[in-house]
């Protein structure tokens, strides 16, 4: 199957409003382009570097995603056009990202990162850390940032039931966000969980915005 033909029938897999971030990392501008050519728009990069350089180099139409793990130093190569920053696992993080966009003066769409996998190799916040941070005063003076929802990451693992109760965990936290911080505020709605291996099992525990790679571009290069 061709780039577009994956593309196609994963969109044709996937309800009303759940999101598709084609992860693009490794991968050429041909592949991007072919995607692209289909009518997608929002692919999401993992390291730096690599997403300043295709950002310079394709359409500018494109919704660039940053999922991967973000050093603080390294936010403000992509502050001038990153759509959407999916990892924000840790409060200082969180300074950093409102910190370039006051400089760019534009609003830096943020999830928070949860750690809900077995895994110990997984960043991310737990709901305490989560919860200080948004009581916290320093946190309401932050007018450069706009948290839209949550985000995390389930054991890589064959398990299909210990996957869905880590996607029912992450739906949990967003409820609970949602109810004590965020009830007026309807863009805080995003839950982005699944992968090219579990995104069926995510959609169904509630993921609005799932984020497939290897299902539409093949393996790894």
């Amino acid at each position: 199957m061709s780039i577009s033909e994956n593309l196609e029938s994963i969109k044709a897999q996937l309800p009303e409003g759940v999101k598709l971030v084609a992860v693009s990392k490794t991968k050429p501008n041909e592949d991007i382009m072919q995607a692209y050519n289909t009518g997608h728009r929002v692919f999401g990069e993992n390291k730096v570097q690599e997403l300043v350089a295709k950002h310079e180099a394709l359409p500018k139409d494109i919704e660039w995603h940053m999922i991967g793990h973000l050093q603080r130093n390294k936010v403000k190569y992509i502050a001038p056009f990153v759509h959407l920053i999916h990892g924000v696992d840790s409060f200082r993080l969180l300074k950093a990202i409102d910190k370039e966009g006051r400089k760019q003066k534009r609003i830096m769409n943020c999830l928070m990162q949860f750690h809900i996998a077995e895994e110990e190799t997984k960043f991310g916040l737990d709901m305490k850390e989560a919860k200080e941070m948004l009581d916290s005063v320093e946190y309401k003076e932050l007018a450069h940032i706009n948290i839209m929802g949550v985000m995390g990451m389930a054991t890589f693992t064959d398990d299909e039931q210990a996957v869905s109760k880590e996607f029912q965990c992450l739906k949990a936290i967003f409820n609970e966000l949602k109810t004590q911080y965020f009830s007026g505020k309807d863009d805080f709605k995003e839950i982005s969980m699944g992968m090219s291996g579990d995104y069926l099992l995510a959609v169904k525990g509630g993921s609005t915005m799932v984020r497939v790679g290897s299902s539409i571009f093949g393996g790894r290069n």
